[in-house]
């Protein structure tokens, strides 16, 4: 799935979400794109379309990058 797929997706399903959910159905569809493979970088690429499926993708990043520098490879 590339970055024009990913935001095409969200806008399309994104009107039908009642407004109080839309920043946790955000997040869980972008942990579900993840889930499947997509990349981070293709996550970031995806960025610019919608303002929360923008902090979904950067909340889901930040916790990825947590998660890398907690790890110690010595």
């Amino acid at each position: 799935m590339n970055e024009e797929q990913i935001a095409d997706f969200w806008t399309l399903f994104k009107e039908y979400l009642d407004k109080k959910h839309t920043e946790l159905a955000a997040e869980k569809y972008v942990d579900m794109l993840a889930d499947y493979g997509v990349s981070d970088e293709t996550l970031k690429e995806a960025t610019g379309a919608d303002a929360v499926l923008d902090s979904a993708i950067q909340y889901y990043l930040d916790i990825d990058d947590e998660m890398f520098e907690d790890d110690e490879w010595d």
